[in-house]
């Protein structure tokens, strides 16, 4: 009984390290993948054609104020929208519910900063990276972005704009120092895995919708 009760334990350990040492290599296969492809604000603007600066939407307070990485990464939209990057801009966010709507106030914070309103699109159901992704593919059209995130999270999001055929750069919105960072990139480890193998399986988006032209009017998007 006691060889067997070893083996078990053996084995259990294996299968745990072995699947540490997958996660982990997923995790550098990913970054490895994607880091080439983070440019600077001003290599953005040199990039031409791009057909927009996708900017992904995150924590909004209850209040309606965005949290500082929202604020920041709208900020950043602002700026390739104003060197030149793109004559567009698409907020990708979760507007799933009535009491919670990151795009509204993204749009918002650009308007105000100065953005005509017909050049600062929304995407309501962006509810995850690959359906950002997806849907400025398949809904928007889009074939070169550039899209704007914290670093960290850049990583994963490039990496499935390339499997869905996307020719994707990114700039980095980091501008200050945000709490609870180390945790976020913990988490990022395991969610780079999730995605690696979503982009594989490529599922479909929780909505789809007619085609919206970025050419047109961002009226189209109005919600």
């Amino acid at each position: 009984m006691g060889t067997w009760l070893k083996r078990i334990g053996l084995g259990a350990l294996a299968l745990v390290v072995l699947c540490t040492v997958v996660v982990f290599a997923v995790d550098a296969h990913v970054r490895s993948s994607a880091g080439p492809r983070i440019v600077s604000v001003d290599e953005a603007a040199a990039l031409g054609d791009v057909d927009c600066v996708l900017v992904f939407g995150c924590g909004v307070h209850p209040d309606g104020r965005p949290s500082d990485m929202l604020a920041d990464r709208v900020a950043c939209g602002v700026a390739l929208y104003e060197n030149g990057t793109s004559p567009k801009l698409l907020m990708s966010g979760d507007h799933g519910r009535a009491d919670y709507d990151e795009v509204n106030v993204m749009r918002n914070a650009a308007v105000q900063a100065g953005l005509p309103v017909d050049d600062v699109f929304m995407d309501h159901a962006g509810f995850s990276t690959y359906e950002s992704m997806y849907r400025a593919r398949d809904v928007f059209g889009a074939k070169r972005i550039v899209v704007v995130s914290q670093e960290y999270h850049l990583y994963r999001a490039l990496y499935v704009a390339e499997r869905l055929g996307l020719d994707a750069y990114g700039v980095s919105a980091d501008l200050r120092p945000y709490a609870g960072q180390q945790a976020r990139e913990i988490r990022e480890v395991l969610a780079r895995n999730k995605d690696f193998l979503t982009a594989i399986a490529q599922p479909l988006p929780t909505f789809l919708g007619d085609p919206i032209s970025l050419s047109g009017s961002a009226a189209a998007t109005e919600g």
